[in-house]
């Protein structure tokens, strides 16, 4: 692979999880359509997403459970029992039309990813990172794990040593859950402590497998290299991976309404640029994100990351045209900062690096 991949799908364009759901946003479609505004994704490095099989999402999800979520989405409903039984339809994980082939896009996009990384390389999809999905149960917005699958499919070609790191706002529970004592996955989740669904303490281990950087809310630009600098590359050196899945959840930026975060989208950035070395294979997901203009700036620039292009200070009219044509029903703050429509990068919000960040840092390394 000479250049990264993007994989992507119309099905995000016109797929809503309905009403006033945080997710009732655009997101990976207005990333698709920034970077082909800003002339970064030309039509060789764009991949259509396949939509994985109920065989496939059995590799790691229950066969009942994959088949409730297809009866949810054939009859757009579900009976009590199985809704209670499998989290579908309540705790923030509604029936909607596509609730099957939405988030079975998403893991057919991590397979064919791990599939492309075989001999080595970078690919980015935006619309994984569904961190809390459970075997079989629905969790926190996410109906299948796709990381999970996707780190299993690299465990499947014969690799030993799969690193997993997730910058999300909420902890990576799921992922963790998936691999507790797997000697051959190592999970990091960086994630703050005082918000759902509030697992993923220090001293929380999986087995051996993981190891959790939970942070007060507030975390700044600078606060987040030091974890990145001085724990997270450690461990990451220490482990020799030789695959990568990086969860880049967009929510613990300061835009994003339901974390307590204070990152610029220039945090982001950094984060990628020094992981994306770590390893001979890369996969590069989304996650969390519920403000359509943060999400799709701080994704679009991750794209740009990863191809070592320049961020323009002011965007160009088409992209502009872009960022003013989203909309977001449940802002009810008066009318987007202007900064949101011109530029892609955020203020840089640097600043000191609390204790508590030093201390998490030395106990993960312990």
């Amino acid at each position: 692979m000479t250049r990264p991949l993007f994989i992507g799908s119309e099905i995000y364009r016109r797929s809503r999880y309905g009403g006033k759901h945080p997710l009732a946003i655009p997101r990976v479609s207005a990333v698709i359509d920034l970077c082909r505004a800003l002339q970064w994704l030309p039509d060789e490095t764009y991949i259509d997403s396949p939509t994985a099989t109920p065989a496939q999402l059995s590799r790691f999800h229950a066969d009942d459970y994959i088949a409730a979520v297809m009866a949810a989405e054939k009859d757009q409903s579900i009976p009590d029992d199985l809704a209670q039984k499998y989290n579908i339809g309540r705790n923030g994980n509604p029936v909607f039309g596509e609730i099957f082939r939405r988030p079975a896009t998403a893991c057919g996009a991590s397979l064919r990813a791990a599939e492309l990384l075989r001999d080595g390389g970078i690919v980015y999809s935006p619309a994984g990172g569904t961190h809390h999905g459970r075997r079989d149960r629905a969790s926190g917005f996410c109906y299948f794990n796709d990381p999970a699958l996707g780190i299993l499919a690299f465990l499947d070609q014969g690799l030993n040593r799969v690193l997993y790191v997730d910058v999300d706002a909420h902890h990576g529970d799921g992922v963790e859950a998936a691999f507790a004592g797997e000697p051959r996955v190592l999970t990091i989740s960086i994630h703050q402590e005082d918000i759902w669904p509030r697992t993923g303490k220090v001293e929380d281990r999986a087995g051996g497998s993981a190891r959790n950087l939970p942070v007060p809310a507030g975390l700044n630009d600078s606060e987040l290299a030091w974890l990145i600098d001085e724990a997270v590359l450690p461990l990451a050196r220490g482990f020799s991976p030789q695959a990568l899945v990086l969860q880049c959840g967009a929510d613990a930026l300061a835009d994003d309404p339901l974390s307590g975060g204070a990152l610029s989208n220039n945090a982001l950035w950094r984060t990628v640029r020094a992981l994306k070395g770590i390893a001979p294979r890369t996969l590069v997901l989304g996650g969390g994100g519920y403000n359509p203009w943060s999400v799709a700036r701080a994704w679009s620039g991750v794209w740009a990351t990863l191809n070592g292009i320049a961020i323009p200070e002011r965007l160009p009219e088409a992209a502009e045209r872009v960022l003013r044509d989203l909309s977001w029903n449940r802002r009810g703050n008066g009318p987007p900062p202007e900064r949101w429509f011109t530029s892609l990068a955020d203020p840089p919000n640097d600043g000191p690096v609390r204790d508590r960040i030093k201390e998490v840092a030395a106990a993960v390394l312990a």
